[in-house]
């Protein structure tokens, strides 16, 4: 996994997004259809119409990163809102990228007392 800043904000593109699409063409999503800096060091996170894959992009100072991840069995899930973005934390980050409900993640039971 890459160890992403502490600080940066995580931002989900809500509705769907044509995953042919690389770096460049989800930048300028970003810079015009939002109105937001592509380059400034926030996590933007897009999602294909079918649901089973994202798409990450990232500047980390140095350069352009674009990460891909595709489900083998599931979904993503994903904010209904139509359009416009999202803000999650890094948390439920690591939630939606492991197929689980980042907006409503479950505890695993803890048992009270030994034997």
């Amino acid at each position: 996994m890459i160890a992403f800043p502490s600080g940066a904000r995580v931002w989900l593109a809500t509705g769907h997004t044509d995953m042919r699409k690389g770096f460049g063409s989800l930048a300028l999503i970003v810079q015009e259809g939002f109105k937001r800096d592509p380059h400034a060091g926030d996590l933007w996170v897009f999602r294909g119409r079918r649901g089973d894959l994202i798409k990450l992009i990232w500047h980390d100072g140095d350069g352009a990163c674009l990460f891909v991840k595709r489900l083998e069995r599931g979904r993503f899930l994903w904010p209904s809102v139509a359009d416009g973005v999202v803000t999650i934390s890094a948390a439920q980050l690591t939630y939606l990228l492991s197929g689980i409900d980042w907006r409503m993640p479950q505890k695993t039971w803890r048992p009270t007392a030994a034997g």
